[in-house]
C-alpha cells in the first residue's frame, strides 16, 4: 500500500514490473469519483425499466447532442410521483450522485429528484390539471350533451382564413348544402385566444338559431395548442347550455378540451362529418327504408290473404249463414219459453192480487157498514169529528153524525137513549129471548 500514489500530482507509480492490481485502479477511480458529489445532468429518456416487486428503477439518460449516454437508478416511489409519468423520449433534470461499482467496473448515477423539463414541465402542469376536472366530474359521460342529428345552425369558432375553418365549411356543404353557419373568427394561440374564443363562445351559446358549436383548430406543438388546455375555457364549454364539438389538432393531440366538450373529432374534417349527415346517403337511406317497408307491407298482405284464403275454406264458413239461421231458431225457442214462463207467472201474480183484495175488501169498513154497522161521529169542544166509542163521551141533546153504507145522517141524544153497555147487552138478551 505504501508503494501506492496519494495524489494526482504524483502520477502513477507504476510498471510493467510493478503493475497495480485491477481491485487498486477500481478503488481509485472510486474514489475520484465520490469527490464529485451530487450533479444536475440534463438529458432524454431513452429507455425506462420499472419491474413491479422491485424497489429500484432503472433508466438510461442520453445526451441529444453527442452519441453519449448513462443509466440512472433510482427508487420506485420517486418514479410513481413524476406527473405526468415519466415516458422515453421525456427531457428531464436529474439529481444524482455518480456511483461507481467496482465489482462490475461500471459508472451509474443514483438519482434523488427528478424534474421535467420544456414540455414535459408544461404536461405536467396540463396533466395536474386535468386530473382535477376528472375529480370534479368534468369528463363524466353522463354530462354529455347528444348532438342535434340535423342541427338548424351550427356555430363555428376558428382562425380567419385557416385551413381548419376551410375544412369544416367545405366538407359541412359537400355533406349538406343547405347547412347554415354562422363563423366566428378569433386567435387560436397565444395570450389572446382564450378571452376572445370565450367571449365567442358566450355569444353563439345565446344564440336560439345555434344547436351546436365546433372550436376547430389545425395541428401545432404543445406550446401552441396551450390555450385549448386552459381552466377557464374548459369550465365554460361545460357550463354551456349548447353541444359544444372539439376538433383541435390532428388525431394524436388531446389537449384538455377534447375531454370536457359533449364530442371529440380528430380533426376538423372529420367534426363536419359528425356534426352533418350526408344528404347522399340519408336519402339512400330513405329508398332503402322504403324498399324495406314496401316489401315488409307485401309480405303481411300475402300472409293475411293467405290466412283469408285458409278461414275460408273451412267447413264453418262455407255456409256462413246456416249457423247464424241455427243460432236464430234457438234465440226463437227461447224466446217463446220465456214467454209463455212469464205469463204464467203474470197469471199466479194476479190470482194471489185477486185474493189478496178480496180479504181487504172483506175486512175493510165498507164490508162492515154492508153488514148493517153504523159509525157513529159527536164533535168535540174544539170543533172536530170524532169517533163515538162511549155513551160517557156524549150528554143529552149532542148532536150525532151516522154513517151507514150508503150515506150519512144527523141524530140528537136524548135521556131516554142514554143506557150503558151492560144495560144494553141484557136489553139485546130480552129481544133474543123474545
Amino acid at each position: 500500500m505504501s508503494a501506492e500514489p496519494t495524489s494526482a500530482a504524483a502520477g502513477p507509480s507504476t510498471t510493467a514490473e510493478n503493475p497495480w492490481p485491477v481491485r487498486t485502479v477500481a478503488r481509485k477511480v472510486g474514489e475520484w469519483i465520490n469527490r464529485l458529489g451530487a450533479v444536475w445532468v440534463e438529458g432524454q429518456v431513452t429507455q425506462i425499466s420499472a419491474r413491479q416487486g422491485t424497489n429500484t428503477a432503472f433508466l438510461t439518460l442520453r445526451d441529444p447532442s453527442a452519441d453519449v449516454s448513462m443509466s440512472v437508478t433510482c427508487p420506485m416511489g420517486l418514479l410513481r410521483t413524476i406527473e405526468p409519468p415519466l415516458r422515453e423520449g421525456a427531457s428531464v433534470v436529474v439529481h444524482a450522485k455518480p456511483t461507481f461499482f467496482m465489482n462490475r467496473g461500471s459508472l451509474s448515477l443514483r438519482a434523488n429528484e427528478i424534474r421535467a423539463v420544456g414540455i414535459g414541465e408544461l404536461l405536467a402542469r396540463i396533466e395536474r390539471l386535468r386530473r382535477l376536472l376528472a375529480a370534479e366530474g368534468l369528463f363524466a359521460p353522463e354530462r354529455k350533451r347528444k348532438i342535434p342529428f340535423l342541427p338548424r345552425g351550427i356555430g363555428l369558432i376558428t382562425g380567419r382564413a385557416s385551413a381548419a375553418e376551410r375544412d369544416v365549411l367545405v366538407n359541412a356543404q359537400s355533406r349538406w348544402p343547405h347547412v347554415a353557419f354562422k363563423v366566428i373568427n378569433t386567435a387560436v394561440q397565444g395570450s389572446l385566444a382564450v378571452p376572445q374564443i370565450l367571449q365567442a363562445l358566450s355569444k353563439l351559446d345565446r344564440d336560439p338559431d345555434v344547436d351546436v358549436i365546433v372550436i376547430a383548430r389545425g395541428g401545432g406543438s404543445v406550446e401552441d395548442l396551450l390555450p385549448f388546455s386552459d381552466e377557464a375555457l374548459c369550465r365554460a364549454v361545460s357550463a354551456a347550455g349548447t353541444p359544444v364539438v372539439s376538433a383541435i389538432g390532428h388525431e394524436p393531440d388531446t389537449p384538455l378540451l377534447d375531454h370536457v366538450a359533449d364530442l371529440r373529432c380528430s380533426t376538423p374534417t372529420d367534426a363536419s362529418k359528425r356534426i352533418v349527415p350526408d344528404v347522399r346517403e340519408e336519402t339512400q337511406r330513405v329508398h332503402q327504408m322504403r324498399d324495406r317497408g314496401r316489401r315488409a307491407l307485401h309480405g303481411w298482405v300475402d300472409t293475411q290473404v293467405r290466412l283469408l284464403n285458409q278461414m275460408r275454406s273451412r267447413p264453418v264458413l262455407a255456409d256462413p249463414l246456416g249457423p247464424v239461421q241455427r243460432r236464430s231458431d234457438d234465440v226463437e225457442i227461447h224466446r217463446e219459453r220465456g214467454r209463455r214462463a212469464m205469463l204464467t207467472l203474470l197469471a199466479k201474480d194476479q190470482a194471489e192480487i185477486a185474493s189478496a183484495r178480496a180479504r181487504l175488501t172483506a175486512l175493510g169498513p165498507a164490508a162492515t157498514l154492508e153488514r148493517g154497522y153504523a159509525v157513529v161521529q159527536y164533535t168535540d169542544a174544539e170543533g172536530n169529528l170524532q169517533v163515538l166509542r162511549s155513551v160517557s163521551e156524549v150528554a143529552d141533546g149532542a148532536e150525532l153524525r151516522v154513517r151507514v153504507v150508503d150515506g150519512a145522517l144527523g141524530a140528537v141524544v136524548t135521556s131516554e137513549a142514554l143506557f150503558s153497555a151492560e144495560d144494553a147487552s141484557v136489553q139485546g138478551a130480552a129481544e133474543e129471548l123474545s
